[in-house]
């Protein structure tokens, strides 16, 4: 069985959108175009949508300094920028319930995220969770332009890609999986697969999911972006994959781009992946 997996073609991280990325228009020509020319040999199309709501963690509105004033685009915030109140979480804000048992795997848990009363101390919570974001080793808190508002034009997938979907649907009697990711407020998902801080049982590793791609004979993997949310994905399934069985992956490098100012971040995902054992090709190299 060969599995599509389209990781967040939508239309904010295209050009005209929130997170627009200049290349990616002709990333999904590509795709569409390959979905079109090889819709036979297509068993299955898994589309993960990035889907957030406006006060997520990794928006502005989430958080104030000490005036009441939001972050700019793209400000890094680390925990100590919380700990001594430069940047807080807004405090009326009404966020999803955090699951201890959850947080605790990775890594032990300050009581102080707690209050007394059992109620979620969401400033030491965002402390705790910019902390674990640290020493993971990937990156701090970004943030970033809000993007792929459920609900919204920019959540939708991109409409050549679209339209190509619909058309192997039509072909194949085949009908498109959509994976949604990132509706929780308080952590971030740029993996399909996993949050990046699990805080309940719906952020945690998707084993569901990593099963039945494991079903597959190929995987060929493209989207958005190259140097976050495919990153983090591929990462994933590549980390529980099998080590012989890595050659069952395919990831289409000309179906994927590094968002602007990021693009070092997608040659070292590019070159990690080269070295563990999956393969890279162009689009035009695929049967």
């Amino acid at each position: 069985m060969t599995t599509l997996l389209l990781i967040d073609v939508q239309n904010d991280f295209h050009p005209g959108g929130s997170l627009g990325i200049p290349s990616a228009k002709d990333d999904a020509h590509r795709i569409a175009a390959y979905v079109r020319e090889h819709a036979s040999s297509i068993d299955r199309i898994v589309a993960t949508l990035d889907s957030h709501h406006k006060l997520h963690i990794a928006h502005p509105c989430f958080w104030t300094d000490r005036d009441g004033n939001h972050p700019n685009l793209f400000t890094l915030i680390s925990a100590e920028d919380v700990s001594t109140g430069n940047w807080i979480p807004r405090s009326d804000l009404k966020h999803p319930p955090v699951d201890d048992e959850v947080l605790a795997t990775g890594g032990e848990i300050r009581a102080s995220i707690r209050k007394k009363g059992g109620e979620l101390d969401l400033v030491q919570y965002c402390v705790e969770y910019c902390t674990r974001l640290e020493e993971k080793g990937r990156f701090q808190l970004c943030i970033w332009p809000e993007h792929c508002l459920v609900g919204t034009p920019g959540h939708n997938i991109v409409d050549d890609v679209r339209a190509a979907i619909d058309e192997w649907s039509d072909a194949t009697g085949g009908s498109v999986e959509c994976i949604q990711k990132g509706e929780n407020l308080l952590t971030e998902n740029y993996s399909a697969l996993c949050a990046e801080v699990p805080i309940c049982s719906k952020t945690s590793f998707n084993k569901d999911f990593f099963d039945s791609l494991r079903k597959s004979e190929r995987i060929l993997v493209a989207g958005q972006a190259l140097s976050h949310c495919v990153n983090y994905t591929v990462r994933d399934l590549v980390e529980h994959w099998p080590a012989e069985e890595l050659n069952k992956i395919t990831l289409l490098t000309d179906g994927a781009s590094s968002v602007p100012g990021f693009e070092e971040a997608g040659e070292i995902f590019l070159k990690d992946m080269k070295d563990a054992g999956i393969n890279l090709k162009l689009i035009s190299e695929i049967e």
